[in-house]
């Protein structure tokens, strides 16, 4: 007596059915992904086999959403000093912040928005390079935090909001980051070697001017029209020399800083981009603590003599 047949899952499984899409149509083709059976006419070539239309569509449908979501976040492109494009230039804004903050503190300790200089904040911060020589080395950092009256102030934060947001998108947080700190220091280390040694000196003016010339070389390097830049850079230099109250070498300092970290950034090999960057700002941060040591010798000899 025999039995009949039986039928492995296998066989079924090859066994013709009819499309998904098209209940009239007999196809023994699946679709890789969702292995739905379809006909030749509702299979698209995909990465991987043959797809289903419905799931060609979902896979290009979700590419859209990730691509809309790197576009707003800025995390999909990179910029051409080789960071991640920032959604917002939260460096600028915190620097701004924090610049307005130290104004209210000194203002309230002075209890005048004018004469702010006359607060202890102000007082153990401010750049005299005489003072600085006896040992209060900080006072080339803490002095780019300080503005002498609301004017100055507003002055340097709206040039820095217009400029730095700018210059922030195009080296990224952390290269923005640091070519605004060492332009700050490129600033007082200029008034700290050149400057009369009992003149006091505040404000941002040095970092300001860093982002200056910082945003001429990006526009150098993304061959765009340096003359709007240049005149603005010739206009304030023109201000500079002519107003006796604000410190040339301040300004020429952080933008020569500027301009040479910028450039550092931007003209970078792409190949070991990141260490060459490091490099060279190695070497300027280097420059600037040997020019600071030797005018400290000088002064301080100064000082004790």
């Amino acid at each position: 007596m025999s039995e009949p047949p039986q039928h492995s899952d296998q066989a079924d499984a090859r066994a013709p059915r009819t499309c998904w899409w098209h209940p009239d149509r007999r196809t023994g083709l699946r679709c890789a992904r969702c292995e739905r059976p379809a006909c030749p006419d509702c299979l698209r070539e995909a990465t991987v086999g043959y797809q289903c239309v419905d799931c060609v569509a979902a896979a290009r449908k979700q590419h859209q959403a990730q691509r809309a979501r790197y576009r707003k976040s800025g995390f999909g492109y990179r910029t051409i000093a080789g960071a991640r494009v920032p959604s917002r230039p939260l460096v600028t804004y915190t620097l701004i912040a924090l610049n307005v903050v130290v104004f209210v503190i000194t203002a309230a300790q002075a209890q005048d928005v004018m004469r702010n200089f006359q607060s202890e904040v102000m007082n153990l911060g401010v750049l005299v390079p005489l003072v600085a020589a006896t040992g209060e080395w900080w006072r080339v950092i803490t002095s780019g935090f300080l503005h002498i009256g609301l004017l100055h102030l507003a002055v340097n934060m709206f040039a820095l909001w217009i400029l730095g947001k700018e210059l922030e998108r195009v080296l990224g947080t952390a290269r923005y980051l640091v070519l605004y700190l060492l332009s700050l220091l490129g600033g007082s280390v200029a008034v700290f070697a050149f400057s009369s040694p009992n003149t006091p000196v505040a404000g941002a003016s040095g970092a300001v001017y860093g982002v200056l010339g910082g945003i001429l070389i990006a526009v150098l390097r993304l061959r765009l029209n340096l003359t709007p830049i240049i005149a603005i850079i010739v206009l304030n230099l023109a201000i500079s020399i002519g107003v006796k109250q604000i410190s040339l070498f301040g300004h020429l300092g952080g933008l020569v800083v500027g301009v040479l970290v910028c450039a550092a950034m931007v003209y970078a090999p792409s190949r070991h981009r990141t260490g060459w960057q490091a490099g060279a700002v190695a070497i300027i941060l280097a420059a600037l603590i040997g020019a600071y040591a030797i005018r400290y010798a000088q002064l301080s000899a100064l000082v004790w003599y």
